[in-house]
C-alpha cells in the first residue's frame, strides 16, 4: 500500500491540474500499485421526471462530461504518468452513480487447490463467467461489495500504521 504523504501529494497535484468547473469539489483519488483512479462529483442533475428520465438525464451528463473532457484528461494523464510512474485511469460520480470511463486491468498470479478451482469450475459452468479467470474477477467483486465496510476499516488502519512508521526513527540512516 502506497504512503498516506504520497497519495497526499498525488491529490493536491491534481486538485491543483484539472480545470476549474470540472468537478464540484475535489476529485477521490484511488491508488494502489499500478493505477492512480482519479473520480470526480459532477453536479447533481435537476430533474422532475421520472426514475427512467433522470437515468437518462445521468447517463446523458457523464457521456458528455466524458467527450468533452477527453482530450484533456488524456494530457493530464500523460503528465501524472511520466511524474508519478502510474497509469491513469478516470470515471465521474454523477446522481448518486459512479461511472468509470478508463480502468487498468493487471493479471494476479495465485495458486488454487482442487476445491477453489471447482468454485472457479462451477462458476463457468453455470455460465456465470466465460473463464476461470472471470470467475476469479467475480469472486473479488462480490467479496469486495459485501465488505466494504471491513475493507474500509482496514485501509484506515493501514494507513495509521504508515503514519506512525513515518513518524518514527529513519532506520536507513
Amino acid at each position: 500500500m502506497e504512503s498516506e504523504e504520497a497519495t497526499e501529494q498525488v491529490r493536491g497535484w491534481f486538485t491543483g491540474r484539472l480545470p476549474e468547473g470540472w468537478f464540484t469539489g475535489a476529485p477521490q483519488i484511488i491508488r494502489d500499485r499500478e493505477e492512480i483512479a482519479v473520480i470526480g462529483t459532477l453536479s447533481e442533475p435537476q430533474s422532475e421526471g421520472s426514475e427512467a428520465e433522470r437515468a437518462a438525464l445521468v447517463e446523458g451528463l457523464v457521456r458528455r462530461f466524458r467527450e468533452e473532457t477527453r482530450e484533456r484528461r488524456v494530457e493530464i494523464a500523460k503528465e501524472a504518468e511520466r511524474r508519478f510512474r502510474q497509469k491513469v485511469s478516470w470515471g465521474v460520480e454523477c446522481g448518486g452513480e459512479t461511472v468509470m470511463f478508463t480502468t487498468l486491468s493487471v493479471p494476479v498470479m495465485t495458486r488454487l487447490r482442487q476445491s477453489e478451482r471447482q468454485v472457479l469450475d462451477t462458476l463457468v459452468a453455470a455460465g456465470v463467467a466465460r473463464s476461470r479467470s472471470d470467475a476469479l474477477a467475480w469472486c473479488v467483486r462480490l467479496v469486495g461489495k459485501h465488505t466494504d465496510t471491513w475493507l474500509g476499516e482496514l485501509r484506515d488502519a493501514l494507513q495509521h500504521v504508515d503514519r506512525v512508521r513515518s513518524a518514527g526513527p529513519d532506520v536507513n540512516s
